[in-house]
C-alpha cells in the first residue's frame, strides 16, 4: 500500500523510533517540499529520515501543479509542504499520513482519506510487528510530541489494551 506523508506524521514516527518499521510495511512517498522541511535541521528525526531516503525506503517526489497547490494554501491556510502532500495524495488516489489539524480538516472537506501516527502504531501491533507493552510506551512518547487531545490518546490506549 502506498501512503503519502506530510511532515507532521513523518517527524512524529521518527521521534518515537518506528518510522523504519512503517517504511518496511508501506511504500512511503513524500513531496520534495516535505523532504526539505524534514531534513533541514541537524536533529535525530532528520537523520533517520535522511537515512531512509538514502536506503530507498522513503521516496521523494517532485510535485507540479503549482497553481492548484497555491490555491490549497490560500483556500485552507496550509503551508506549502502540507498542500503538496495533500495534492499528491489526491492526484495518486492514496491515503495521506498527517497529524496537522488544519490539514486533517481540509481532508474532511475534500473527502481525502487520512491516517495519523497513532493509526500506524496500532497497525504495527495488529500485524504483530510490535508488542502491546512497547506500543504503550511509544504511545506515551507520541502523546507528548504529538500534542493529541486526551480523548484520542485514551481511545488509542483502550484499543491497545483491549486487543485492538
Amino acid at each position: 500500500m502506498v501512503i503519502i506523508f506530510d511532515s507532521s506524521t513523518l517527524i512524529l514516527l521518527a521521534k518515537i523510533d518506528i518510522l523504519r518499521d512503517v517504511t518496511k510495511e508501506f511504500k512511503v512517498i513524500i513531496p520534495n517540499k516535505v523532504k526539505d522541511e524534514c531534513t533541514k535541521k541537524d536533529l535525530f528525526d532528520s537523520k533517520i529520515i535522511l537515512s531512509l531516503l538514502k536506503e530507498g525506503l522513503i521516496e521523494a517526489k517532485k510535485v507540479g501543479a503549482t497553481g492548484t497547490i497555491n490555491k490549497l494554501c490560500k483556500d485552507f491556510s496550509l503551508h506549502l509542504g502540507e498542500a503538496e502532500a495533500l495534492y499528491l495524495a489526491m492526484d495518486e488516489k492514496c491515503l495521506l499520513a498527517v497529524d496537522d489539524g488544519p490539514t486533517m480538516k481540509t481532508c474532511r472537506v475534500l473527502n481525502v482519506r487520512f491516517l495519523t501516527a497513532i493509526h500506524f502504531l496500532i497497525k504495527l501491533v495488529k500485524i504483530g510487528k510490535m508488542d502491546k507493552q512497547m506500543a504503550m510506551a511509544k504511545l506515551e512518547k507520541l502523546s507528548f510530541y504529538g500534542r493529541y487531545n486526551r480523548r484520542i490518546v485514551e481511545d488509542a490506549l483502550n484499543r491497545l489494551e483491549g486487543g485492538i
